[in-house]
């Protein structure tokens, strides 16, 4: 299992502690961080700085077919996540019919509130489908995400899947991408994989946040290992 995970410098602890998770669960996991300045530097991405994106990773995400070379599946995922069980329970959903398979969430927060770091909250379709894709490399239609096209498409056009047909879209089970704070227990099940999409405990703020306990005791692990 190759998973990817957004990188951004002010949010290094979060992305230490889910690859931590991750490899905790499945050791054979192999996580790469997703760094703008490193595909920068190779020329490979190139896009101008957007005063508007809230992470460094908003576009880099659909580089993942072009990095994994169009061949097998491979996951991302925003690092502002916590994964509870093995990458390996994710096979199960590879769908080689879809594109892209993704909890399809019905979000939608507060247009304008803050959220985590001091960012403002914006409200768009389809908010949160792509902060956790299970990638199908090697789907002709992926194919048409190479850097040239990629660094010219507008954000609306990315993280709505605009390349596909809705038919091409898989459904993962929102367990797997579980939105703290948006999502309960038990009335919405029991979360696999916490996403602190508002903001996590590394943040001022965010300390006592929902799962706080749950992140924090991976961090005991991670620096006590």
């Amino acid at each position: 299992m190759r998973i990817y995970v957004g990188w951004d410098p002010r949010e290094d602890i979060a992305y230490q502690v889910c690859e931590h998770s991750i490899k905790r669960r499945d050791a054979n996991a192999e996580v790469i961080p997703l760094k703008q300045n490193d595909m920068r530097k190779q020329g490979i991405y190139t896009r101008e700085i957007d005063k508007l994106a809230t992470t460094e990773f908003t576009f880099t995400r659909f580089f993942v077919p072009y990095l994994n070379d169009y061949k097998g599946w491979a996951v991302f995922c925003d690092c502002d996540f916590l994964w509870k069980i093995s990458a390996k329970e994710l096979e199960q959903y590879f769908d080689n019919s879809k594109a892209v398979v993704c909890v399809q969430h019905e979000y939608t927060p507060e247009e304008g509130s803050i959220k985590m770091d001091a960012q403002v909250q914006t409200a768009y379709p389809r908010k949160n489908w792509s902060s956790m894709v299970l990638w199908n490399c090697d789907h002709p239609k992926n194919k048409l995400l190479t850097p040239e096209f990629l660094n010219k498409q507008t954000p609306k056009f990315l993280h709505r899947f605009s390349w596909l047909e809705d038919s091409d879209i898989g459904a993962l089970p929102h367990e797997y991408n579980w939105l703290v704070e948006w999502y309960k227990e038990p009335k919405d099940g029991v979360p696999k994989i916490l996403h602190y999409t508002e903001g996590g405990p590394w943040f001022d703020g965010y300390r006592d946040c929902e799962y706080s306990d749950d992140w924090k005791k991976e961090v005991i692990n991670l620096f006590s290992a």
